[in-house]
């Protein structure tokens, strides 16, 4: 390419259109010219890569070898290649990069378009999945094994038992409740996830749903031996779907209380529930006095089927999906759930909602 037509195509690169074209895409995008200094790049480009500056070499801001060599492969053979660059600091991010070439008038390719598509969420999402098949299978094999492996019994050397028989039905009893469970919270968490983006505008008072559940739970709490404590006698009008704040306050207490065990004889079995409010928001806590939890594990805890003991959650009914299930209803509702512990001393949930505009003040 000659000196007249170099410049040429420089003027075009760095005119007012081709900067106005690069920076309406919605997507990181890099004009780089044939000596593989950056030539033009949009907000999200530059937010991506600050350390890139006009007039300079690429190389200086994007450390990417993949990328670099495939930018020389498109500059040399004029078609275009697409290549994935994984940016490991500050987070882990994937991108796919597409580097398509721009010729010149004269034929010759002068400069390269590189346009950044984020992967990152797609890949997390499609991991989140696969692990999801694979718990919720693995969830239900077990119990069906057990089932099946029972039948057996009954229609074989157990045939003519009757202790047998009793026994192993009342087992059978118990992991066909432990399937069902689970195929109702996998159901449930799925219908909140299809209306996520529908945010529920109903008069509820968080304070009414707490009383009642405490009050639903009050037997499974004197049946082991915990003293529950409710404050929430005024009345917190939020924004809201009742049966689904039934269901974070269900959730929320049960665990305290199936969960919450003391360690200490201070406050012995007791679960504290407690409903208020501040200028714009309602606030439902639940507090135990249990074990508490180790740091390391509060991150994780709304993920789908974690648990920190996976033997005690399967032994008291749990499926793994309780506050998974919390934390998409607080999503819905555009609230949020705040988890806090210290070993030794307890954990306490809070689950916040905004108030009802008619009640805000």
């Amino acid at each position: 390419m000659n000196k007249k037509a170099r410049r040429e195509l420089d003027d075009e690169i760095r005119s007012r259109f081709c900067a106005n074209l690069i920076g309406a895409m919605p997507e990181p995008a890099i004009i780089v010219g044939a000596d593989g200094r950056l030539s033009a790049a949009n907000d999200p480009a530059l937010a991506l890569l600050p350390a890139m500056k006009i007039g300079e070499p690429l190389v200086l801001a994007l450390r990417a070898p993949d990328v670099l060599d495939s930018l020389r492969r498109v500059m040399a053979s004029g078609k275009a290649e697409t290549v994935l660059w994984s940016e490991r600091v500050p987070v882990e991010r994937l991108f796919d990069v597409c580097v398509a070439p721009l010729p010149a008038s004269t034929g010759e390719i002068g400069a390269a378009l590189l346009t950044l598509r984020d992967l990152t969420e797609t890949r997390r999402v499609e991991r989140m999945r696969v692990d999801f098949i694979a718990n919720a299978s693995h969830e239900l094999r077990t119990p069906l094994a057990s089932l099946l492996g029972f039948v057996d019994t009954l229609q074989g050397p157990a045939r003519d038992d009757s202790r047998a028989r009793e026994k192993f039905l009342g087992i059978m009893r118990e992991q066909g409740r432990r399937m069902a469970r689970l195929v109702d919270d996998l159901l449930s968490l799925s219908r909140i996830e299809q209306n996520q983006h529908v945010r529920p505008e109903a008069p509820i008072d968080l304070a009414l749903v707490a009383r009642h559940v405490a009050d639903t739970l009050a037997p499974m709490a004197e049946e082991m031996g915990v003293e529950l404590k409710v404050e929430a006698s005024q009345p917190v009008i939020v924004a809201g779907d009742r049966d689904e704040l039934v269901r974070v306050a269900e959730n929320l207490i049960e665990n305290a209380i199936k969960y919450g065990t003391a360690t200490d004889g201070s406050n012995a079995e007791r679960v504290e529930v407690a409903v208020t409010r501040t200028a714009r928001e309602g606030w439902l806590s639940v507090r135990d006095y249990g074990r508490g939890i180790a740091p390391e594990h509060l991150p994780r805890l709304t993920e789908r089927f974690y648990r920190i003991d996976a033997g005690q959650s399967r032994s008291k009914g749990g499926t793994g999906l309780g506050l998974a299930i919390v934390k998409h209803i607080m999503a819905r509702h555009r609230g949020r759930l705040t988890i806090s512990s210290q070993i030794g001393h307890g954990s306490t949930f809070a689950a916040m909602a905004p108030l009802h505009p008619n009640h805000i003040g």
